[in-house]
């Protein structure tokens, strides 16, 4: 019996049609993209996205300002920002003796760091799309401090500041805040990240993301936001269904080189995109988002350009969500609704915040 020949042409290509696979230049790997599945029926698992209404303190929150922490140490009446040091951490600031027995197999080493905890606000019932521009522009001073502070440490290599909001992203406390992670190694993620700059550095003498978001303005495709300093885009290679990456759009090594007019141009960005990601679905919507930026070894980083990603986790409502399974872990990265779908939706949605849109007009009425 003949097998039937599958290898037809039977049309030409449409990437909006037919499943392709698109470069990450960043992580040097490839993500499968299935354009045809965006409206498959779905009768998997949902999410319970209810949302109670927080209070602007909470007595029972160990992150809120004047309360006691698990360990015993006492939050002082802050306003605003407020970092501490993570009481369950997963770094520790010793050093230790080690002898070195490692084999091919089976090779360790320890790992120093410090771990802190930046309260975003003493407000309770806020998040980042919720926050006056000056606020953020607050948090953001912060980090740069952080960063600073933190990468002066000789023992100190790289600063990664992360969030991770919502309960659906293994937050377990929903007051407004943020994490800092420095340790003595560069992870294996921003060290790939930092390869694949280096390699088209050293190749065209400029950096890649500059070239590529140079592009990416020309082909206004996937631009979501845009100021004087600053551009949102879902890139080309985005594998969450509603990822993006906020880009410096002159080549910023390290947050150290903000002026202050570029860090309250990258709270204005913050802001306008994170209400956007709320507006999709009219929920406080999760994500996990952390910036990348140079190490902070000592050594010139001329390849680095600093940049912001942002992965949520929802799929095609507040209660589907993408969960990165089978084909992902075994095969590579893929995603159905294209990166142009998602950025043509997410720059359609208004930069007021669906609750002060809901506000107004309970007001009106």
């Amino acid at each position: 019996m003949e097998l039937e020949n599958t290898n037809k042409m039977n049309a030409e290509f449409n990437q909006k049609k037919h499943p392709h696979r698109r470069y990450n230049p960043l992580l040097d790997e490839w993500i499968l993209v299935s354009p045809q599945r965006a409206n498959r029926p779905w009768q998997g698992q949902t999410e319970n996205v209810a949302e109670e209404k927080l209070p602007s303190h909470d007595p029972n929150c160990y992150l809120c300002s004047g309360n006691t922490r698990v360990n015993g140490d006492k939050n002082p009446d802050y306003k605003g920002v407020f970092v501490f040091e993570n009481d369950f951490g997963s770094l520790m600031k010793d050093e230790v003796e080690f002898s070195d027995e490692s084999s091919d197999f089976f090779s360790l080493k320890p790992e120093r760091g410090i771990n802190r905890v930046i309260c975003f606000s003493e407000n309770h019932s806020l998040t980042l799309p919720e926050m006056e521009v000056n606020d953020i522009k607050k948090v953001v001073d912060v980090w740069q401090n952080q960063y600073e502070e933190l990468g002066n440490l000789e023992y100190i290599n790289h600063v990664q500041i992360f969030e991770n909001k919502g309960s659906v992203m293994g937050c377990s406390n929903p007051h407004p805040h943020g994490q800092i992670w420095a340790q003595s190694s560069i992870p294996s993620t921003v060290l790939r990240t930092q390869e694949n700059l280096k390699k088209y550095f050293d190749k065209n003498g400029s950096s890649l993301l500059e070239d590529y978001v140079k592009k990416e303005l020309e082909a206004d495709e996937r631009i979501i936001l845009e100021n004087e300093h600053f551009v949102a885009l879902v890139p080309f290679w985005a594998v969450w269904p509603y990822e993006t990456m906020i880009v410096s759009k002159r080549k910023a090594e390290n947050i150290s080189e903000f002026s202050d007019s570029k860090k309250l141009s990258f709270a204005l960005i913050i802001k306008d995109l994170t209400t956007k990601y709320d507006n999709l679905f009219e929920i406080s919507f999760p994500y996990s988002a952390g910036i990348h930026q140079a190490p902070t070894d000592g050594k010139l980083h001329p390849e680095w350009h600093f940049h912001m990603h942002f992965y949520p986790p929802l799929l095609r409502s507040a209660e589907v969500k993408k969960f990165m399974v089978g084909y992902e872990m075994l095969a590579e990265p893929q995603r159905d609704i294209t990166p142009e779908q998602s950025a043509e939706i997410l720059e359609s949605m208004s930069l007021v915040h669906y609750k002060v849109q809901a506000n107004s007009t309970n007001v009106k009425n």
